[in-house]
């Protein structure tokens, strides 16, 4: 009788245990306000259970220093403000399986030894952070050793005004963090609007990155990334890819990028890529190529760009091919005479052949490579003489006797027509 008694006892602490488990791991409710229980972010999540939401009322919160070490939902209700008064980091991710979405975040200062941010995320997955506006911050959102975390329909914008580049942090900010899905930001006023190093199978689209100081987006040996229907305006410079393979640029427009060392697309050191359906508007440079091999560039528009695209002489085996090259002050430019790439079946503006058996592909080659661009690369001053008389007469002298520009750089079959662009962006050729 003792023993039944005991056992049952000891079934019922194990019952009693198993409930209370069951009810901290629940998905309650904590309301934060002026007058709810919870009058603080900080105090919420420390009080919360893993699993719970926690929904932040309108208002601002002077907190900062805030870390969330269990799986809970965050979610801000008529636009509450989280103000870190410049004194740290807001948000700490240390817990798998968070959400933080629709609050404002702001105010923090330059930390060179912390790179505090508005929402760091450190070693976890499964993270969203959605629909945020994160203003006046050192960096924006910040993620390291992480993966499987989600960047969607935030506004991060810097600091008005005219600060040092070393003094800025980047919008967001991944670093060895895989799987990463960053679509729908508006950045703008930081260093680098978005920067990847060492990040794979991650997809940036659909963001817009503008008015940084560096780069609007940029990627540091980061491979098998996609970057598709992303907009890089008025930066430093569009966006740089940097000692990275196979890595997918589509549907992207580069505009106004202007400087004096300004490009819409930096590539340096990449391999085994695809540049496809971009539009190049108004750039100082629309492509700057440096040993960079194995491209496939199809279907892209360069449009009113000083130079379409400067490819050095240490880039090989790359494909320029159903491409439109109008407006631009040179179309292509090199730093030495020889060039081992395949261009064919452009549309060139400065072509002046003819097409006798009209098929659309003209008769004569297209140099787009003029002597008057190799001389201002090798003497930059000289584009002060750009569509003087005199500089005519030298280009149409060597097109006619070629010997300084390089010689296997050449369209055997330029278009005659320009290719067209559709509704969905896409390029589609119209040779007859």
């Amino acid at each position: 009788m003792r023993n039944s008694t005991k056992q049952i006892f000891i079934l019922a602490y194990i019952l009693a245990l198993t409930l209370g488990s069951q009810v901290a791991l629940g998905n309650n409710t904590l309301n934060v306000c002026k007058t709810c229980p919870y009058t603080s972010v900080k105090e919420a999540v420390a009080k919360a259970a893993a699993g719970d939401t926690i929904v932040v009322d309108g208002g601002t919160y002077q907190e900062h220093g805030i870390e969330i070490n269990k799986p809970l939902a965050i979610l801000g209700r008529n636009n509450p403000v989280i103000d870190s008064n410049f004194k740290g980091q807001i948000l700490t991710v240390l817990s798998d399986n968070v959400t933080i979405q629709g609050l404002t975040l702001q105010n923090i200062a330059t930390s060179y030894r912390h790179d505090d941010a508005a929402i760091r995320v450190v070693q976890r997955s499964n993270v969203r952070i959605l629909n945020n506006t994160i203003l006046n911050t050192y960096f924006g959102i910040y993620l390291q050793y992480s993966e499987g975390i989600v960047v969607k329909d935030n506004v991060v914008k810097g600091e008005k005004g005219d600060k040092a580049e070393s003094s800025l942090g980047n919008a967001i900010h991944v670093y060895r963090t895989d799987e990463v899905e960053i679509t729908g930001n508006t950045v703008q006023g930081h260093r680098d609007g978005i920067y990847l190093e060492v990040v794979k199978d991650s997809e940036v689209h659909h963001n817009t990155s503008q008015e940084n100081q560096r780069y609007g987006l940029h990627f540091m040996f980061s491979n098998g990334n996609n970057y598709t229907y992303n907009t890089f305006r008025h930066n430093g410079a569009g966006v740089a890819v940097m000692y990275t393979d196979k890595v997918h640029m589509e549907h992207n427009t580069f505009e106004n990028n202007w400087g004096a060392a300004s490009y819409g697309l930096l590539l340096k050191d990449i391999r085994d890529s695809v540049i496809r359906n971009n539009i190049f508007r108004r750039n100082t440079t629309g492509i700057y190529m440096e040993s960079s091999s194995r491209l496939d560039m199809q279907h892209n528009n360069f449009e009113r760009n000083g130079w379409a695209i400067k490819l050095l002489t240490s880039s090989i085996d790359n494909t320029l091919k159903l491409n439109n090259f109008t407006g631009n002050s040179f179309d292509i430019s090199t730093n030495g005479p020889s060039q081992l790439n395949h261009v064919e079946n452009n549309y060139w503006e400065k072509y002046t052949g003819y097409d006798l058996d009209k098929d659309g592909v003209g008769d004569v080659p297209y140099r787009p490579v003029s002597l008057f661009s190799m001389l201002v690369e090798r003497v930059p001053p000289s584009v002060m003489f750009m569509r003087s008389f005199m500089v005519d007469l030298l280009d149409n002298m060597e097109k006619v006797l070629p010997s300084i520009i390089p010689e296997n750089l050449v369209d055997e079959k330029p278009l005659m027509s320009r290719v067209k662009h559709d509704s969905d962006r896409k390029l589609t050729q119209v040779v007859r």
